[in-house]
């Protein structure tokens, strides 16, 4: 069985298992998820303890090993022009697609009154939003090392970038010693994470599993068309990704969508693109991508491109506003839509920071910040959707790159 397969088969077997715990009245067994759940985070942890490492190999092998300033300037100018054009073409989409949809739903103002005061405050009270001047500032770390302890990865992916970048001007003897550390460094992490993958489906497993119980087939009927509304979008504009990866990346497209499934499957289930990233690397060393381009493309895509976010928090808003009441004009909508796509570059790494980035957005346009409360509530869904389309979009981008660079 490929790997693809036993990892899909992970994902099936802790949905149906734990939907199946879910229906059963069994009180005796109520500590199974919470018996199974440690077994995920410890699969998750040890995709984690690779990515630090890995990042920083990659990149400085992919920089410094080209020995030309010239080509790593090219590549990160059209990575972010992507970057931006992919952004916006999210943002237009559900600009036109999210109202009419939302505004099928019908509202029970009780049951989101209820809804926001047994949550909102609470979940609202629980993380602060640093402000941009504090995140701006922090961009470039004090201490290198601090940074990649406490898991700040962009400022320590633009240390390691200005490093490489310094590397290129130093004398070639040294440079290929300081160069060959890290790709010893980068095979190594490689040998690793084969390791752990060969265990993807006993940890995707334990990370659904719980999930599935937990949550059941019980769902709030305006909560729930609203997520399947909004999932549905998400699924719709990651299938784009498919032909533009076809047509415009050179790849076929069985071998993309074979390549590209156990990165998605981990990014659904661990809702993190970071623990997804090993598996990326693999899907663009299976399709055949450079790695001088996957070196420098894949890092700057995990730390600043946030794909689907703005599709996920704008239809989010929209809802909060149809919830409270609120008639938003064509030009308010668009205006929501611009600008979290225009955040969605700017997500803190707090809880839920991609929601509470959205709060002067409420502000000044008068929508309840309450509501993100809401938001919070059922982000759990929601967020596996949006990470998956994000790890699609991170390996699709690399692919134009590639054949662009070609």
């Amino acid at each position: 069985m490929s790997s693809s397969a036993r990892i899909l088969l992970g994902l099936a077997l802790g949905l149906m298992g734990g939907i199946a715990f879910s229906l059963l009245d069994t009180s005796s067994e109520s500590a199974l998820p919470s018996m199974i759940e440690p077994i995920g985070t410890l699969w998750v942890n040890a995709i984690r303890m690779t990515v630090i490492p890995l990042l920083m190999a990659l990149m400085i092998t992919a920089i410094a090993g080209q020995g030309n300033t010239g080509i790593v300037a090219q590549l990160g100018g059209k990575t972010m022009g992507l970057f931006i054009a992919m952004i916006a073409a999210s943002s237009l989409f559900v600009f036109l697609v999210a109202p009419p949809l939302i505004a099928m739903l019908t509202i029970d103002p009780e049951a989101s009154r209820r809804l926001l005061e047994s949550t909102a405050t609470e979940k609202l009270g629980s993380s602060e939003l640093p402000p941009f001047r504090d995140w701006l500032v922090a961009l470039i770390p004090i201490n290198p090392i601090r940074a990649a302890a406490d898991n700040a990865v962009l400022p320590l992916m633009i240390f390691t970038g200005l490093f490489s970048m310094a590397l290129l001007q130093i004398g070639n003897e040294q440079r290929e010693h300081v160069v060959g550390f890290f790709s010893a460094i980068k095979e190594t992490m490689f040998v690793l994470i084969a390791w752990i993958m060969t265990l993807a489906p006993i940890g995707i497993f334990a990370l659904v599993f719980p999930l599935a119980a937990t949550l059941g087939v019980s769902a709030i009927s305006v909560l729930g068309s609203f997520i399947v509304i909004v999932c549905a979008l998400i699924a719709v504009f990651t299938l784009a990704l498919y032909p533009l990866a076809t047509y415009v990346g050179g790849i076929e497209l069985r071998e993309f969508a074979r390549a590209l499934a156990p990165a998605q499957i981990i990014g659904f289930s661990t809702r993190s693109s970071l623990a997804a990233l090993p598996a990326c690397f693999t899907a663009t060393e299976t399709l055949g991508i450079s790695s001088k381009v996957s070196g420098v493309v894949l890092p700057i895509a995990v730390t600043l491109f946030k794909f689907a976010s703005p599709i996920g928090r704008t239809a989010g808003t929209y809802f909060v506003a149809s919830l409270y009441g609120i008639d938003l004009a064509i030009y308010e909508l668009f205006i929501i839509a611009a600008a979290i796509g225009l955040f969605s570059f700017y997500s803190p790494a707090i809880p839920s920071g991609g929601l509470l980035i959205m709060a002067p957005v409420y502000i000044s346009l008068g929508l309840p910040v309450q509501g993100i409360g809401i938001l919070i509530a059922i982000d759990l869904i929601v967020d596996m959707f949006i990470t998956a389309a994000n790890v699609s979009a991170n390996v699709t981008v690399a692919a134009i790159l590639s054949k662009k660079s070609s």
